[in-house]
């Protein structure tokens, strides 16, 4: 089972005077990136939420957004009267004006409101933390539906590669043979008399160096230990990424080995699907 690090979440906390949405959104990263923004009253929460958020999140570049909307009658902001009546006194001797021009001017100056500070209060903070976690299971939940996808995708081109990697071993003997008809014809071609046991032995020892056979049995349990580590419980998209760097090498190693056109074409077959495959590794959690 995997996870994607694309996901979206999305929750709404509605109070008696104010409506709070929570908002998540997860992109791929190689580590856990948080990008928070929230009102300044819940600012001081900050490390918490972070906390909370890579408990669940672990991986990914992450946007997390606190919305606050007053729906009712609620504000910390008091007209200082004292004040603005001074500067609206003040305007009275500089200007010609009837009280409301004055007084819209007089409330632009400093101090013509009193901004109270806002303490959170703490049952309110505990309904937050709830829409959290809402907004992080939606997200998950998210991340689990794109990671099936993925996984099919993966388990598609895993078969296509063992399949090429079938016609790669039906091929070999083939392979050999041509290998050594050239070496043969190269040798006759020279028209000089030569020990036949000792060319014989030379051409073994030739032959040896393009063998390929530990790189057909790496690949293949490459394959399937990358198909065993999809169907764990966990995911791991970085596991799967060293696995796939692994299938990479066998296949690089059978087409330098190969020395033969039929078989580095389908070395190229298989280098395209590993391609695809780490493309998609980039999103895996």
């Amino acid at each position: 089972m995997i996870y994607s690090m694309t996901g979206y979440g999305k929750s709404v906390l509605q109070l008696p005077t104010k409506k709070i949405t929570i908002e998540l959104k997860s992109l791929n990263s190689k580590n856990l990136d948080i990008n928070a923004r929230m009102p300044s009253i819940y600012r001081e929460k900050e490390l918490s939420i972070r906390k909370q958020l890579a408990g669940a999140l672990v991986r990914g570049k992450v946007d997390f957004s606190i919305y606050l909307e007053v729906t009712g009658e609620d504000t910390s902001s008091q007209i200082n009267k004292p004040v603005v009546k001074q500067y609206i006194e003040q305007l009275r001797d500089v200007v010609n004006g009837d009280d409301i021009e004055l007084l819209k001017m007089a409330v632009r100056f400093p101090d013509a409101l009193n901004t109270e500070r806002e303490e959170i209060d703490e049952n309110e903070w505990k309904s937050i933390q709830n829409e959290i976690n809402k907004a992080v299971t939606t997200l998950s939940s998210y991340r689990l539906d794109e990671g099936k996808v993925l996984e099919a995708d993966f388990v598609k081109r895993i078969d296509t590669i063992e399949n090429i990697l079938e016609k790669v071993i039906a091929m070999d003997p083939e392979r050999i043979e041509a290998v050594r008809e050239r070496l043969l014809k190269g040798v006759e071609e020279l028209k000089e008399k030569y020990d036949e046991n000792r060319f014989e032995q030379e051409l073994v020892y030739y032959i040896e160096k393009f063998d390929i056979t530990e790189e057909k049995v790496r690949l293949k349990n490459h394959l399937n230990y990358f198909i065993e580590t999809l169907n764990s419980k966990d995911s791991n998209g970085k596991k799967l990424g060293f696995i796939g760097q692994e299938i990479g090498r066998e296949i690089n190693t059978i087409g330098s080995k190969s020395n033969y056109a039929a078989m580095q074409q389908l070395v190229v077959q298989m280098k395209d699907e590993l391609e695809k495959i780490k493309e998609q590794l980039l999103n895996v959690l």
